[in-house]
């Protein structure tokens, strides 16, 4: 079976960073986080201190405001928790270039490097002795259109939710054009692997590896006990419709735009990934299980 060109273009970006430390002559960073949230302006001074002479700092922008898409950089260190991680991933947009989380924040599940780690975390870095793990990110589009802008893209999930008055939503699904079902619940979430472990999984949705290419469409609260949360192709489009005017669609969490009655609301795929620096001894189960606390021994 043939592979799909989302998985072609992954594995062309892989190799590509694979292939950085043996062309590239100084690494280019940008520096990145939350400035006004505790600790983050402290470490990023500590940060500038020790790649300073071995690296170039291309910007550091501790206000989130930049336009990182016109910017050209190898890698993006991102200071703080996960909600740092991805509001750096929409502002990089359609030019992606791998992250290295510095966890300054309570969960971190994406950002696993601890401060105190960082130094020697920087050594693996220059000595190549990393990967770059490939992650789907969202665009999401309306008809008629948003106000502030045709297309949004993310990480995590689009969510329809009810707003006030807060009365209970019929949502319309439909995949590749295709009717699927109309929820009668409080919102619906559509998830990527990466967001399956955020608002989906409180609302009671799977945890999906994060390197699959799938996303998870949970409904919130649902009216109908049969309702349960569905995973499918990222290869295919999701159309939303939601006939009343008091929804709001909310992206990344950060993101709220309310939506006019009869507004469609569409979720594919982008074009490119989210590239997350992986460590050696960092692995995906053992990041549930200290993340998640889960409880238990393993059994051999």
């Amino acid at each position: 079976m043939s592979r799909s060109n989302s998985q072609r273009t992954r594995d062309a970006a892989s190799n590509k960073h694979a292939a950085f430390n043996k062309r590239s002559k100084t690494l280019r960073l940008f520096l990145l986080g939350n400035g006004l949230k505790p600790r983050v302006q402290a470490e990023a001074e500590t940060v500038s201190r020790l790649v300073s002479g071995r690296a170039e700092i291309v910007t550091t922008d501790l206000e989130q405001e930049q336009d990182l898409s016109q910017l050209n950089a190898d890698l993006a260190i991102v200071l703080g928790g996960d909600g740092a991680i991805l509001r750096a991933a929409r502002q990089m947009g359609y030019a992606q270039v791998p992250v290295l989380g510095v966890n300054l924040g309570k969960l971190g599940f994406l950002a696993e490097v601890a401060p105190k780690d960082f130094p020697d975390t920087f050594e693996k870095i220059l000595a190549g002795e990393y990967q770059v793990v490939k992650h789907l990110m969202f665009e999401c589009s309306a008809d008629p259109p948003l106000d502030h802008t045709a297309k949004l893209i993310g990480l995590n999930e689009v969510v329809i939710q009810t707003g006030p008055p807060y009365k209970m939503l019929d949502i319309e699904l439909a995949i590749d054009g295709e009717s699927v079902t109309t929820y009668s619940a409080d919102g619906l979430i559509l998830a990527t692997p990466v967001g399956s472990t955020a608002h989906s999984l409180a609302a009671g949705g799977p945890i999906v590896r994060q390197d699959m290419a799938a996303f998870v469409i949970t409904p919130i609260c649902p009216h109908t006990l049969t309702n349960r949360p569905l995973v499918d192709s990222a290869d295919k489009t999701y159309q939303v419709h939601v006939r009343q005017s008091d929804a709001m669609l909310v992206v990344d969490g950060q993101i709220q735009i309310p939506l006019r009655a009869g507004q469609r609301i569409t979720v594919r795929s982008a074009p490119v990934t989210f590239n997350l620096v992986k460590l050696p001894g960092h692995s995906y189960y053992r990041r549930l299980r200290e993340k998640l606390t889960w409880g238990g021994q393993p059994i051999y």
